[in-house]
């Protein structure tokens, strides 16, 4: 009974890990390069849902929306005014301008007086809420992370199977110089695909958060997710929730079973030994080069 409670833990965790993963992967896929800015986004969108609760007093469900909305539109104005610009630029150029707007975004955060250095609860009606299931005690909070990661992964596949934009991203993906003399419009598809990202992003946020509590320093986790990203293979969308996955459980088994202070590094064990038996990842594509 104790290892199934671990088991599920590891679940819930996994699944945040596994929605920032998300746009590691959709942001690579557009442009070929990684963004380290996710983990702040996902901060945005947690302090955007409690702002609109606690001081514009909307309710849950509609300051949730505003929030995925809120990100949405600042994810493309990132994109346009920030990232675009710079395309075409050397990867290790974009890797560090990303790295820099999650420390200026955290800065930003932090300089806000009584909040940014607070430490704040996230008013969540399904707050400390238990459900008694034969015997196990499942957190409410954990079975809504679970059961909204999910969702959203049905949503995601249905607009990327059968949706002419989902499709055209795809397209988009493989090779966007052969996408773009097809016709299709890949400046604005970067811009939706951030946009998706950041959304993606504060939804990991706002589930974080009734859990975690809301904080400038939430961000971090993006650092576990990143292993996650790399386990599924970094340029698979289903494999990113599936490596959330393993990262989550791993954590989750080895704080308890483990000497303390293995459930730190748990993550990056596994990558590591990921890349020595399968470099690709579990859903990654094998590429090669003619010389």
């Amino acid at each position: 009974m104790q290892f199934l409670q671990l088991v599920i833990g590891g679940i819930a965790q996994g699944c945040i890990y596994g929605l920032i993963a998300l746009g590691f992967v959709l942001i690579y896929k557009a442009t070929e390069t990684v963004s380290f800015a996710q983990g702040e986004l996902m901060m945005l969108g947690a302090f955007l849902g409690l702002a609109a609760m606690t001081m514009m007093g909307l309710p849950f469900w509609l300051a949730v929306l505003s929030a995925i909305v809120a990100m949405a539109l600042f994810g493309v104005l990132l994109e346009k005014i920030v990232i675009s610009p710079i395309l075409g630029q050397p990867a290790f150029s974009i890797v560090m301008l990303t790295i820099g707007i999650g420390y200026v975004a955290r800065g930003l955060i932090t300089m806000i007086p009584n909040i940014g250095t607070d430490t704040h609860t996230l008013p969540v009606p399904y707050k400390d809420q238990v459900w008694n299931v034969a015997g196990l005690v499942l957190n409410v909070e954990q079975m809504v992370v679970i059961a909204a990661t999910a969702l959203l992964c049905g949503l995601l596949f249905a607009v990327f199977r059968y949706s002419k934009v989902g499709i055209a991203m795809q397209a988009a993906s493989q090779n966007q110089l052969a996408a773009y003399y097809m016709g299709i419009p890949v400046k604005r598809l970067n811009g939706l695909v951030w946009a998706l990202a950041a959304g993606v992003a504060a939804i990991a946020g706002l589930l974080l958060a009734p859990i975690t509590f809301v904080h400038a320093n939430m961000g971090f986790i993006g650092l576990k997710a990143f292993p996650a990203a790399v386990v599924g293979g970094f340029g698979s969308l289903p494999g990113a929730i599936v490596g959330g996955l393993i990262i989550g459980i791993v954590e989750s088994l080895s704080g308890f079973y483990l000497p303390e202070g293995f459930k730190d590094i748990a993550a990056y064990i596994v990558v590591l030994i990921m890349l020595v038996v399968m470099p690709n990842g579990l859903f990654g594509e094998k590429l090669s080069k003619k010389v």
